[in-house]
Order: C-alpha cells, then sequence, then structure tokens
C-alpha cells in the first residue's frame, strides 16, 4: 500500500516545513479554537440566570453534565482512531470529524434542549474522529524524516495553542458580553472554515491518510521473547461488561441529576449503596481484575513496562480532574468572586496588555499565513481564499471588541478571559521546558510527573490563600485579579512538565504492537480525570456553603502534594519497571 507523500510535497515549504504541514496547522487552529472557545462557556451558560439569557441550574449539574461532557470528548477518540485505521483512513475521519463539530457548535447556538444535547453529542463523536487523526496524518507525513518530526509537532503545537487562546478570547466576549449565541455560533463559523480550507488543499497530502493503514506493526526494538496474548472470549467480555457499566455510569450521573431521578440507568439501592454508586465500583473492580489477569501473560520487561504505563496513568487521572477545574470551579470563580472591573490606571492598563496580546499573536499568525500563500495559491487558491476569509473575520472581531472595551470607562474582565492565559504561558515557556528537557539536567519522568503536581499543589494553594477572607456561604466577592493568574501561570508549568511527555513515554515503553491498546488506557485515564473534574466541581459548591471556597481549593493542594510524593518515593520502583528506558 503506497502511503508515501507526492513527490512534490517536500519541495514547496514554509519555515523549513513542507507546505502541507500548515495547511494542518491552520485546520487544527480552527478547531481548537471552535473546541476551547465553546468549552469556556457552557458552564456559565448553564448557570446564568434565566434573566440573563442562561438555563438557571444548580452548579452540581453544570458540574455533572461537563464532566461527562470533556469525558466522552477522550473517550470518543479510541472510536475515531478505531475507524481511522481500519475502515476510512485519517483524511476522512477529520473531515467527518469537522463536519460532525461544525453541526454541533450550531445547533448549540440554538440554545434549546434538544438542539444544546444534539450538539453535544455531535461534539463527542466530531472531536473523537478529528482529535487522534490530525497528529496521525503529521506522523505518517514525516515518517522517512524523523529527524523533522520534532520541529512539526512544535509547529503544530503553536497551532493548537493559537486556536485555543483565540477561542477562549473571542468566543468567551461575545457569549459574556453580547448574547450565548454568539458564543457558540462563532465557534461553528471558524469549525467550518476549517473543514473547507482542509478539503479544499488535500491534494497537497498526495496518498496519504487516503485509505487505513491496517494493523500491521513491526519493529526491530520489539522484546523478541514476548509472544502474542489475544484476549479470550471471557476476558473480551468482561471487558465489555466493565466498559458497559463505565459508560453507562458516566451517562447517568448528569441524566439522573438533571431529570430530577425520573431518569435513572440504576434504579435500584444494594446495602445502604445506590445502584449508580455499585456500577461503577463493579467496573473498578472488573478492570482491576483484568489487569491482574493479563499482566502475568507477558515477558518480565513487557509486563514491568505495562505496569510503569499504569503508575503514569494514575498520575495522569488526578493531574487532570485537578488541572480542568480551569473550565469549571476557576471560571464561576473569576465569575462570582474576582474583582473583574477596572477602572483608572489599572482599567488602562489592562486595556493596552489584552490588546497586545491579541495583535500580536494574531499579526505573527497571519504574517504566517502571508508565507503559505506564496507557495500555494496557484496550486490551492479556493481554500486559501477561505482561510484569508476566516482572518478577515478574525481580525474584524477582534478590532471590533478592542475598540469597544477602550471606549468604556472602566475594563471589564470577562470570566472566560483568564483562560486564555494558558495557551499564552504555554507559548512562552514551552521552548524553555524544551531545552531544559534536552540539557544535562533533565529529570526522569517520575519527577516529572511530581513536579508537575507539585506546580499544581502551589496554583491551587495560590487561589485557596486569595480567597481566605470569603465567608462560607457568600455568593460574591471580590478578590484579587492576581490570584487567579498565579493559577493559570503555576498549572501551565505543570502541564509543561507532564501533557507533552506522557504520549511519549507510552510509545517507548510497550512494544509497537501494543501502542495503539496502551494509548486507549492513556485515554481512557484522561477521560477518567475529566469525569473526577467534574466530581470536584460538584462537591465544591457544598464545601464552599459549609466551609468556605477557600477550603474546597485547600482540599485539592492537598491532594496534588500527596500524588506528588507519591510519585517521588515510586522513582526506583518505576526505575526498575521501565527497564532503561527514559
Amino acid at each position: 500500500m503506497n502511503t508515501t507523500p507526492s513527490s512534490n510535497f517536500f519541495d514547496s515549504k514554509v519555515l523549513g516545513h513542507p507546505s502541507g504541514l500548515f495547511v494542518l496547522f491552520f485546520t487544527e487552529m480552527w478547531e481548537r479554537f471552535s473546541y476551547y472557545g465553546m468549552r469556556a462557556l457552557l458552564i456559565m451558560f448553564f448557570t446564568a440566570s434565566l434573566m440573563d439569557g442562561g438555563w438557571g441550574w444548580p452548579k452540581e449539574w453544570a458540574f455533572s453534565i461537563f464532566g461527562t461532557y470533556t469525558s466522552l470528548v477522550y473517550l470518543s477518540t479510541i472510536l475515531g482512531g478505531y475507524m481511522a485505521d481500519k475502515k476510512i483512513g485519517f483524511r476522512w475521519a477529520v473531515v467527518i470529524g469537522a463536519l460532525l463539530m461544525t453541526l454541533g457548535h450550531a445547533c448549540m447556538a440554538m440554545e434549546t434542549s434538544f438542539f444544546i444535547y444534539s450538539g453535544l453529542t455531535f461534539l463527542v463523536f466530531g472531536s473523537g474522529f478529528f482529535k487522534p487523526n490530525m497528529t496521525s496524518m503529521i506522523s505518517e507525513l514525516y515518517k522517512d524524516f524523523p529527524e523533522k518530526k520534532d520541529g512539526a509537532y512544535t509547529i503544530f503545537y503553536m497551532g493548537v495553542n493559537a486556536g485555543a487562546f483565540f477561542g477562549i478570547l473571542l468566543c468567551g466576549y461575545l457569549g459574556e458580553m453580547v448574547g450565548w449565541s454568539w458564543g457558540f455560533g462563532l465557534a461553528g463559523i471558524f469549525m467550518l472554515f476549517g473543514l473547507l480550507q482542509f478539503w479544499k488543499a488535500q491534494d497537497i497530502f498526495g496518498e496519504v491518510g487516503k485509505v487505513p493503514l491496517g494493523t500491521k506493526f513491526s519493529s526491530s526494538n520489539e522484546d523478541i521473547t514476548d509472544k502474542l496474548n489475544p484476549f479470550t472470549s471471557m476476558e473480551l467480555i468482561v471487558i465489555g461488561i466493565a466498559a458497559v457499566l463505565g459508560l453507562s455510569w458516566t451517562l447517568n450521573d448528569p441524566l439522573s441529576k438533571i431529570t430530577e431521578g425520573s431518569i435513572n440507568l440504576f434504579p435500584f439501592t444494594l446495602g445502604g449503596y445506590s445502584g449508580s454508586t455499585i456500577a461503577i465500583i463493579t467496573a473498578v473492580i472488573l478492570f482491576l481484575s483484568m489487569v491482574a489477569i493479563r499482566l502475568p501473560k507477558y515477558s518480565k520487561i513487557t509486563g514491568d513496562r505495562m505496569m510503569a504505563v499504569l503508575f503514569f496513568s494514575l498520575v495522569t487521572i488526578f493531574f487532570w480532574a485537578i488541572f480542568e477545574q480551569s473550565p469549571g470551579t476557576l471560571t464561576l470563580f473569576a465569575k462570582d468572586y474576582t474583582n473583574r472591573v477596572l477602572t483608572g490606571g489599572a482599567g488602562l492598563t489592562f486595556k493596552i496588555v489584552n490588546s497586545l496580546m491579541t495583535l500580536i499573536p494574531l499579526a505573527i499568525i497571519t504574517w504566517v499565513l502571508s508565507l503559505l500563500f506564496r507557495q500555494t495559491f496557484k496550486k490551492y487558491s479556493l481554500s486559501n481564499i477561505i482561510l484569508s476569509c476566516s482572518f478577515v473575520l478574525i481580525w474584524a472581531i477582534s478590532i471590533w471588541m478592542l475598540y469597544t472595551e477602550f471606549m468604556k470607562d472602566v475594563a471589564e474582565v470577562p470570566a472566560s478571559w483568564f483562560g486564555v492565559l494558558n495557551s499564552l504561558f504555554i507559548i512562552i515557556f514551552a521552548p524553555l521546558f524544551s531545552k531544559w528537557w534536552e540539557s544535562k539536567y533533565n529529570p526522569n519522568a517520575n519527577t516529572k510527573y511530581a513536579i508537575s503536581m507539585f506546580l499544581l499543589a502551589l496554583g491551587m494553594a495560590c487561589v485557596a490563600f486569595g480567597s481566605a477572607s470569603i465567608p462560607a456561604g457568600a455568593a460574591t466577592a471580590s478578590v484579587s485579579m492576581i490570584w487567579l493568574i498565579l493559577v493559570y501561570l503555576f498549572h501551565t508549568l505543570g502541564e509543561l512538565c507532564i501533557s507533552p511527555v506522557s504520549l511519549s513515554y507510552v510509545s517507548k515503553l510497550v512494544p509497537p504492537r501494543m501502542i495503539a491498546f496502551m494509548f486507549s488506557v492513556y485515554y481512557l485515564a484522561v477521560a477518567i480525570g475529566m469525569k473526577l473534574a467534574g466530581v470536584f466541581g460538584e462537591k465544591s459548591e457544598a464545601i464552599a456553603k459549609e466551609e468556605g471556597i477557600a477550603y474546597f481549593f485547600w482540599i485539592l493542594t492537598f491532594v496534588s502534594i500527596c500524588i506528588g510524593i507519591l510519585a517521588l518515593i515510586a522513582t526506583p520502583l518505576v526505575k526498575r519497571l521501565m527497564h532503561g528506558v527514559k
């Protein structure tokens, strides 16, 4: 099967890389724009009063459905990856995913119950088809040029963060300041731009991604002492039961709350425990049992390395459960408890800083766009025209937003604005961390995970300290913005210690024929973390009423420290389990 790029793919270059990489760059940028832009608004929309155009939900309901949504986004990547590998190829998977997400955002803009739920469903499946296959296309395009792959992924990663930055900034502003439909709708418009420009420029990739690659794995690094261990029928049945129970619990959690019990997939109790609790405990026990049964069937080295992956997955669960308070409890903290109205010199300073933060990155990306035009306009003119229209629109919205804010006597910072700091800090600090990982001071895997958890703890400690004066049960407060800025700074530094290296360790620790399966395990861990983030958010409301919101943040600080200490203590054991992999 020939999946080699067309002969001229590497002849047309932008910034030393093939022009096709930047087609993927802008496609991913607009997808991340739409995903993070909508996500920044979701919980605020659910909890906003009916007078403010929201649904007036209790915060517990909003956190529950948000946790389920983000969890299913990661779980769906398993389906999307499978379909691309076995049935339709990377390219069709990207197109299908982008189309489903465009429909999803269009539905969200309607704001009715039917369309909101339909939109979230489309977005879950769309993300599942889109997310894993963009990176797979890059991997396939650069398979004969491994020395350029790190640079390609670095450029692609900048597109991810640029999209997230502008999505949160502009969708968040329109949603909060103009109307929720405007924010949700804008996300859909740019997802459509991404789909169209990818579709009209796809010939640049040659044959790559047109057809599925199949399932054949081979590598000289494979442990030759290992033997194939296909799942038995009974094992597959147990896995199926665990998956059904886990997925049913994930869906039932918000469903039973929102319908106030009228719809419940587990309407029974046993030994004082609800059916829902029994279901998830059973799923966990079945999963752990399968791990205990399967590991001894592999060679010593492979089994040990898989145990190391499982340990890293455990840390990953808690990392994302705490990190993902960003669009949940931290956004509501910004909305309800933070002084976001700045006057005088402080207001003018914010307006200037916000303008520079918006216009400088936009100018840089527009310059990259112009370089792409020079290389591809003759052959892919329609794709370039579509892309240019998207930039004309984003420039217009950005200038209108900044002008509108400068005309006001005071600066009112949108609650969603703080979310842009994550992408901004990643762009600033990612090169420094990359240099650190390449130096002789590069820490081992466990130390990186421990550092990430300690940085999470430091961020949560900042907001806990800053909110200490807020009494229990307070509906509003006026805490300084600096505490949230520090949270996003430390949490972003923590993300840089764990997120870029996690998949790398998975790929290094398991035989190539098992990579897809272990990636599924990793994404399962991320999905669990996302749902756990929603569960933590649900608990925050009761804790804030009884003990104060600061108490909730101190709990997360303590949990982060404990997981970080566990990672350090386990360093010698995990090092032995990795058998020389660094």
